[in-house]
């Protein structure tokens, strides 16, 4: 049984890097673990490339999400997390600007349920979600071997371009709730072409900072553009 309209919750879903977070969370990680001396520099050119094509909207989706699961291979999410934690503290928590905070706070001073929806894996953003106060969090799943360890591959399906569509619809089946319903009365904050489907799939889309593809469409199809100070 469906909700109805009337106590159908008003989704308020947010995309994180580049557009809550200033700047790409696996790019990050992955110059902290160059820096870190975990990765050597010829990653640091591929990664560099990687992150050239993916604002480009020229990465697939596959690719793009193998690549950065490819830095965690070897290793179980307790080994990796005092490293998770400094990534956090020195990297990522400098880099939330109070104007995102802010944004967030009015939507969850409304009454809106919050929802992070990102292509980056749930295990580099969840200390992220959790700073900036989602409860509810939408990534992409990496694969872990039967020993525990990072397998260096995605598992289910990737929460990037149509993939986050699929993915919000699939959590809100999973609420009982009616993406028919739900999804004209959402909002959705992105900065990036890559998130065209979903920007198109919600009644309210909002443009923050959009790279050049997605600035033509926002004023192609009257979305309103927000800048955040950073």
């Amino acid at each position: 049984m469906h909700s109805s309209t009337a106590t159908l919750p008003r989704l308020a879903l947010f995309d994180l890097d580049n557009t809550l977070l200033t700047g790409d969370s696996e790019v990050l990680w992955g110059e902290f673990l160059v820096a870190r001396g975990l990765a050597g520099a010829d990653f640091a050119v591929r990664n560099a490339e990687m992150d050239r094509r993916y604002h480009a909207g020229e990465a697939a989706p596959g690719e793009f999400c193998e690549f950065f699961a490819s830095t965690l291979v070897g290793r179980t999410p307790a080994e990796w997390q005092p490293l998770r934690e400094a990534f956090m503290a020195e990297v990522i928590r400098p880099r939330i600007p109070a104007s995102a905070v802010a944004l967030v706070q009015q939507y969850r001073a409304r009454g809106d349920l919050l929802v992070l929806t990102t292509a980056t894996s749930r295990f580099l953003v969840e200390l992220t979600a959790a700073e900036l106060g989602f409860e509810h969090l939408i990534a992409t799943e990496l694969r872990l071997r039967d020993d525990g360890c990072f397998a260096g591959a995605t598992t289910g399906t990737l929460n990037m371009r149509e993939g986050k569509v699929s993915r919000l619809k699939a959590w809100l089946e999973g609420r009982d709730l009616a993406a028919d319903a739900a999804l004209p009365r959402a909002s959705f904050h992105s900065d990036s072409i890559n998130d065209l489907p979903l920007l198109m799939a919600v009644g309210q889309p909002v443009v923050v900072d959009p790279d050049a593809k997605l600035e033509n469409e926002a004023i192609a199809r009257g979305w309103p553009v927000l800048r955040l100070p950073r």
